[in-house]
C-alpha cells in the first residue's frame, strides 16, 4: 500500500509555470508506476501524464505534450509534473495517481480504473 501527497499547487497567471510533488510514503515507491491526472470544475477527471517505474517510459495526453514534463525521483519517493506554459484552462484540482505494482508498462492514457492509490489533490489556479 502507498499514500501519496499533492503540493505545489497555487495561483499563477496564464503563460506561468508551476511545479507540482507527490510524495509518497513507504519503501515500495520504486514498484509503481506513477501518473498525474486534473479535474477540472464541472468536468471529468482526466489522465495528464504517466512515467514507468525507472523513467523509461513516459506518456503524455496530447492536450499537455509539449508543455507538461512528468518526472520522479524514486530515493526521494517523489514524482513531479513540471507545468509551463499555464492556459487558463489548465485550472484544475491536479491528482497524484500510482497504478497496481510490478503492472507492464501501459502504453496508453490510463483511464481511472488503472489507479490503485490517489492522492488527495492539489488545486491550480490560472489567472488570464
Amino acid at each position: 500500500q502507498v499514500q501519496l501527497e499533492e503540493s505545489g499547487g497555487g495561483l499563477v497567471q496564464a503563460g506561468g509555470s508551476l511545479r507540482l510533488s507527490c510524495a509518497a510514503s513507504g519503501s515500495t515507491f520504486r514498484f509503481y508506476d506513477m501518473g498525474w491526472f486534473r479535474q477540472a470544475p464541472g468536468k471529468e477527471r482526466e489522465f495528464v501524464a504517466a512515467i514507468s517505474r525507472n523513467s523509461g517510459s513516459i506518456y503524455y495526453s496530447d492536450s499537455v505534450k509539449g508543455r507538461f514534463t512528468i518526472s520522479r525521483d524514486n530515493a526521494k519517493n517523489t514524482v513531479y509534473l513540471q507545468i509551463n506554459s499555464l492556459k487558463p484552462e489548465g485550472t484544475a484540482d491536479y491528482y497524484c495517481a500510482a497504478g497496481r505494482p510490478l503492472r507492464p508498462w501501459l502504453a496508453r492514457p490510463w483511464t481511472k480504473d488503472d489507479v490503485d492509490y490517489w492522492g488527495q489533490g492539489s488545486q491550480v489556479t490560472v489567472s488570464s
